[in-house]
């Protein structure tokens, strides 16, 4: 075989093997829907192999429907991807194409029949933007600040990555508007949970439950799914000026249901109630004849009340105050002053202690009498000749009026 004819051969062998490369090359064109390998990902975009004798780009900006700031976000090495071609020029060999024009398409039928059936699903937070969250579904969705919780939430900054339970608010494909809402799924599952717990509860009936919030007129307490309300009067026997110093959020507690008002939904509850009264266990701590400190709560003509335990008030009689005579308590004592009484007899069942704060402090020694001036010493004796005088006129009077008779 001449060279010349080897050369001749080797030509029309290559040119079999392109035709037949080209018969199985893919024909495409703008607009088709095709798949594709990840088979690099760089910063600003992704290359894909297609089977065409090319392999295509997405751009960053057509990996998702929102914001990515590395292209690594949107798709991984050897990923199995789906893409719409948005442009193909041969004589350069550019290929364009778009992940999220594929997703898109497919999310708005999907989000049309979950919009009609109001059907609960998840979705995860994909950033967390000025005045609420948004979603990726293929296309982007938001979640306003006041559809998140049930309860406000001061900083959300700590919800991106979160998977949410929501329903579709509202959907406006025309303007690429999509609306989800987990409050409305909380608020349902709420109303259910607190139907089902109404309907078990009994007044009188204790139970645990979580301090879910403080306000100052008391405590909300969460019983597995509905709130009841710890009025601050409620809270404990002894008096309370803020909720905080008794209970704080987080809290397990046991209450007593107090009332039920199905209608309204509202149920009354107390933790004091559901505590031993602090004159259940008075003769357990205290004994007549023992000295104990308190504090003066309240002052009355006739005496003052002093606190010897929480919730546990004894009365000392104005006679108990001092050993110097007084007008009222208010000259010796004043609300809030600390002081030691002796515990004179005890009545639990009545709620009454008597106390005393002069048996605890020592008498002071008796004076002797000063000598009377003169002029006490004449009033004195003038004092007695007119008693004497007095009771001369009595009788005289006297038998006259037995001789009348």
């Amino acid at each position: 075989m001449t060279e010349e004819t080897k050369v001749v051969q080797e030509q029309e062998a290559a040119e079999t093997v392109t035709q037949e490369d080209m018969a199985n090359v893919n024909v495409i064109q703008r607009g088709d829907i095709v798949k594709g390998k990840v088979v690099k990902v760089e910063d600003s975009q992704v290359i894909v192999d297609i089977g065409y004798k090319y392999d295509g780009i997405i751009p960053i900006r057509e990996l998702s429907s929102i914001h990515l700031e590395n292209a690594a976000e949107g798709a991984e090495l050897d990923q199995e991807i789906e893409c719409k071609v948005v442009s193909i020029n041969d004589e350069n060999e550019k290929l364009i194409l778009s992940k999220k024009a594929v997703a898109s398409e497919k999310a708005w039928g999907e989000l049309q029949t979950l919009f009609e059936s109001q059907e609960v699903f998840e979705a995860n937070v994909a950033d967390v933007v000025k005045g609420g969250l948004v979603v990726d579904l293929g296309v982007r969705a938001f979640v306003p600040a006041s559809m998140v919780e049930r309860h406000f939430v001061e900083d959300f900054s700590d919800y991106k990555g979160r998977t949410l339970r929501v329903k579709v608010k509202e959907l406006d494909q025309e303007n690429n508007k999509v609306i989800l809402s987990q409050r409305d799924v909380l608020d349902e599952e709420f109303a259910a949970k607190k139907k089902e717990v109404l309907s078990t509860l009994e007044v009188g009936q204790e139970i645990e439950g979580t301090v879910q919030r403080l306000t100052p007129f008391g405590a909300f307490i969460d019983l597995g799914g509905v709130d009841g309300l710890v009025h601050i009067s409620e809270l404990s026997w002894s008096h309370v000026e803020q909720p905080s110093d008794v209970v704080s959020e987080g809290d397990k507690v046991k209450v007593k249901v107090l009332k039920i008002d199905a209608g309204n939904e509202k149920i009354s509850l107390s933790i004091k109630a559901a505590q031993p009264g602090p004159w259940e266990t008075v003769e357990d701590k205290f004994n007549a004849g023992d000295i104990v400190k308190g504090e003066v709560k309240r002052i009355a003509q006739f005496g003052a009340f002093v606190e010897i335990s929480s919730g546990v008030e004894g009365l000392v009689h104005i006679s108990q105050v001092s050993h110097n005579h007084i007008g009222t308590p208010h000259e010796v004592l004043k609300e809030g002053q600390e002081v030691d009484v002796k515990i004179l007899e005890i009545n639990p069942k009545e709620k009454r202690i008597s106390l005393s704060i002069k048996e605890t402090i020592e008498a002071p020694a008796a004076s002797e009498k000063p000598e009377r001036s003169r002029k006490e010493e004449k009033n004195y004796e003038g004092l007695i000749e007119n008693k004497g005088l007095n009771l001369t006129l009595g009788e005289r009077f006297g038998d006259k009026l037995s001789k009348l008779k």
